[in-house]
């Protein structure tokens, strides 16, 4: 009972631990993103990296929920004669929850493991350190990019991905559930408000940075080599998922919690 309970208290301690890490390290980082000097062109070059690059996922992922979203609320609707409403639930859990969750989780798939990967692997082969060497400060070039970028284009990617979502409910309602489009089309923007939009920006703007704060943490910490550098990638995608979905229920209860 008592080597239970070491354990518990072990593992509790040592997250902890962990989680003092990383807020320092976003404390650290953020007081560098708002002090100059400024690398627009490395700000652009991760912008289109984590933004243009990672639409076809997104879209894929969004386009697919939507319909499938649209099927399913169908069928469970059918049962109470209310099948008018599937325009209205596609809608409002595209922008307000799956649209940003989808593309947060996505996005921490491909942008949190690559710059987890990246930094790890410049950790191991010494290339951070010839940043101190220099006298340069690493984080200006290699974290400051990434965290501006991933909090300026999750917006982006999900305002992209709610109108693909959006889009693939009204194609399968229209040909698959033999709605009328214009009723559809109505029905849609008569329930869209516009704190269901501003809820899945702010939501999106802090998953993207979540999910380059944690890829950068764990890159950046990286240790042991090869199999450090796998470590760190993994890492990085599991907390980024953890703390997309847990901020997801704060930010939610924050807004309609009265």
């Amino acid at each position: 009972m008592l080597d239970f309970l070491s354990f518990i208290g072990h593992a509790f301690l040592n997250f902890l631990k962990r989680l003092g890490y990383l807020t320092i390290f976003i404390l650290w980082s953020v007081s560098h993103c708002v002090r100059p000097p400024f690398y627009p062109r490395l700000i652009i070059h991760q912008m289109i990296d984590i933004g243009y690059y990672s639409l076809p996922v997104v879209g894929l992922t969004a386009l697919f929920s939507g319909m499938v979203l649209a099927l399913q609320s169908h069928t469970g609707f059918a049962r109470f004669s209310a099948e008018e409403a599937v325009a209205t639930v596609v809608v409002i859990s595209i922008t307000r929850e799956l649209g940003p969750v989808l593309a947060g989780l996505m996005v921490a798939g491909r942008i949190g493991a690559s710059m987890a990967a990246e930094l790890g692997t410049m950790r191991v082969t010494e290339q951070i350190d010839v940043f101190v060497t220099l006298s340069t400060n690493p984080a200006k070039y290699l974290l400051v990019p990434r965290m501006i970028a991933g909090t300026l284009m999750m917006p982006f990617l999900v305002v992209i991905g709610d109108v693909i979502g959006v889009l693939g409910g009204y194609l399968v309602g229209i040909h698959e559930l033999d709605f009328n489009s214009a009723t559809y089309i109505n029905r849609t923007w008569e329930f869209l408000e516009p704190l269901d939009v501003v809820l899945g920006l702010v939501k999106a703007a802090v998953f993207g940075f979540i999910i380059a704060s944690t890829g950068c943490y764990h890159g950046y910490h990286s240790q042991g080599g090869a199999q450090g550098v796998g470590a760190a990638t993994t890492h990085a995608v599991v907390s980024a998922s953890i703390l997309i979905l847990t901020s997801n229920y704060i930010i939610t209860k924050l807004f309609f919690a009265g």
